[in-house]
């Protein structure tokens, strides 16, 4: 799901330009957004001087950050900024931005997916879990999300009672991420998610490794964890895409001194 700027597939109104001009890719995520919330179009900022973010492009940027509308932060950038942030490991460089994107565009609240890895990462777990749960409020089909609200919540409170909470969402049409919804809710063993990929280091197989190494993480089992984590980067997936979920992976590594 090769995610961009704002949100990945899910990217709603506000976020569109987000996600065109960044990869990643919560998995090319399966987006239904409800009628109310159009990812063609949103307003964001209040009053009739508002400028509209519109798929493909954001319109008057430049002139909404020139006229103050966003006084002096612009949100497109701020988002890139973080995104990029975080592909360094700079994780507490990245919230900041975000923190920074959504003062001064508070309705990009529910499509800031980016923000709430980064509050993974620095252990703000009671805030991640809001962010994923508010961006589920609004896209109730997103996978990845729900999974990444209950890995917040497992470190807050044990995996068995995250999972009794576990967002539900829309069945997933993309296999592997189809099995790892049905892992982290039921607490199976993650052996299916890796059967669901054969594509040898394409997507699916870095994905799979991927929420594999998340879900030994969220129970504990720190070796596993690890092993699938740094296969999943050394996929060939994850040395060339350019997915920001390929970052995560190596951050992950990094922010736990994993040799890959």
């Amino acid at each position: 799901m090769s995610r961009h700027v704002c949100t990945s597939s899910k990217l709603a109104p506000s976020c569109a330009w987000s996600r065109q001009q960044h990869s990643r890719s919560f998995s090319t995520r399966h987006i239904s957004a409800p009628a109310s919330v159009r990812r063609s179009t949103v307003l964001v900022a209040g009053g009739g001087a508002a400028a509209w973010l519109v798929a493909g492009g954001l319109v008057a940027a430049g002139a909404a950050a020139a006229s103050g509308l966003f006084g002096g932060d612009n949100p497109q950038q701020l988002v890139r900024s973080g995104m990029n942030k975080f592909r360094q490991n700079d994780v507490e460089g990245s919230l900041q931005d975000f923190d920074r994107a959504l003062a001064a565009s508070p309705q990009l609240n529910p499509y800031l997916w980016q923000r709430g890895l980064s509050l993974y990462y620095v252990q703000q777990y009671t805030a991640g879990a809001k962010q994923f749960r508010d961006d589920v409020a609004v896209n109730p089909n997103d996978t990845e999300e729900s999974i990444w609200a209950f890995l917040c919540e497992a470190q807050l409170e044990g995996p068995e009672a995250a999972r009794q909470n576990m967002l539900k969402v829309g069945r997933d049409p993309r296999p592997v991420m189809r099995a790892a919804y049905e892992c982290f809710q039921s607490g199976s063993s993650p052996d299916s998610i890796l059967a669901a990929a054969n594509d040898n280091g394409g997507h699916d197989s870095f994905y799979a490794l991927l929420y594999v190494g998340l879900w030994h993480e969220a129970h504990g089992n720190t070796a596993e964890a690890e092993k699938a984590m740094v296969q999943a980067v050394q996929t060939q997936y994850a040395q060339l895409s350019g997915d920001y979920m390929a970052s995560l992976a190596k951050v992950h590594c990094q922010r736990r001194s994993w040799t890959v």
